[in-house]
């Protein structure tokens, strides 16, 4: 049974039947693809009255389609996450190097965000393989099982990394139980340190991934991006002597364009009104 969510906000102007609605947008995930309105009203701690015109409010809207009494997310859905993407400008600038990374190393490369105590995948360039996980744009999976996640986790201070664990993952994956707090910490002081993280087959048997920050011009962690290998046919020496090299170039190149972008000129141009005073 769901968590209620009514009276949460705490600020004047929250309003609860936006965060109401958002939480049914988010109840949907890879265990629960389609939902009947009962176990939308379930997932979400929502009476059934409440969730249905939620989500009919959401079919009407376009985010949410019904069909024989089952309720599914459409691709609309997608565009919330894209204009996150395209308002960092990051993807565009990210993609082409993915996309030579990925042509040198024959292996696949995205990049994610922290989202709570998940990544959530926002960019991907894959090859043809056979692999563990199915990834595409907004996958998640816990960050304290991947590479990447590690990469943004090191980015925090110890207070924020807690607080952020301390959420339970969205991914609907399993509690990882192979490593205590305390090694995961002593982990992420390494990861700190050298810049990089490595997962191997920590999420799943036979994936294994390597991963560096984006930094923007500030010099803060933006997000992580990888290069992911199959266990069976990369072994973990060919994969931080051949490829690490690789993607920590690429993620500078993409940090570096990254901070030029954010400090291109602006012009501002006024429109003066006819009949106005400076006009005259």
């Amino acid at each position: 049974m769901g968590t209620a969510v009514a009276g949460r906000g705490t600020n004047p102007d929250f309003v609860e039947a936006l965060a109401r609605g958002l939480d049914v947008l988010a109840s949907f995930d890879n265990n629960r693809p389609t939902m009947t309105l009962t176990d939308v009203a379930a997932a979400t701690g929502l009476a059934r009255p409440t969730a249905r015109r939620l989500l009919l409010t959401l079919e009407e809207l376009g985010f949410v389609r019904s069909t024989d009494g089952t309720f599914a997310p459409t691709a609309k859905v997608l565009s919330l996450g894209t204009a996150y993407v395209s308002s960092l400008g990051l993807w565009e600038i990210a993609r082409p190097h993915l996309t030579s990374l990925v042509e040198r190393t024959g292996e696949s490369s995205s990049m994610a965000v922290l989202d709570g105590s998940d990544i959530v995948y926002m960019a991907r360039v894959s090859v043809p393989k056979i692999i563990a996980l199915r990834v595409e744009i907004g996958t998640r999976f816990p960050a304290a099982q991947t590479s990447q996640g590690k990469v943004l986790l090191a980015a925090l201070c110890p207070a924020d990394v807690q607080r952020v664990l301390a959420e339970p993952s969205r991914s609907g994956l399993p509690a990882y139980i192979g490593r205590t707090a305390t090694q995961l910490a002593d982990e992420l002081v390494e990861v700190r340190a050298r810049g990089w993280a490595l997962a191997d087959q920590e999420l799943a048997p036979g994936v294994r991934s390597v991963a560096a920050p984006v930094r923007d011009g500030s010099g803060a962690v933006m997000a992580a991006m990888n290069v992911t290998v199959h266990a069976a046919e990369t072994t973990t020496e060919k994969l931080l002597t051949d490829y690490l090299p690789l993607l920590l170039r690429t993620a500078s190149d993409i940090s570096g364009d990254w901070a030029r972008w954010q400090n291109r000129p602006h012009i501002e141009v006024s429109v003066e009104r006819p009949g106005s005073a400076s006009s005259a």
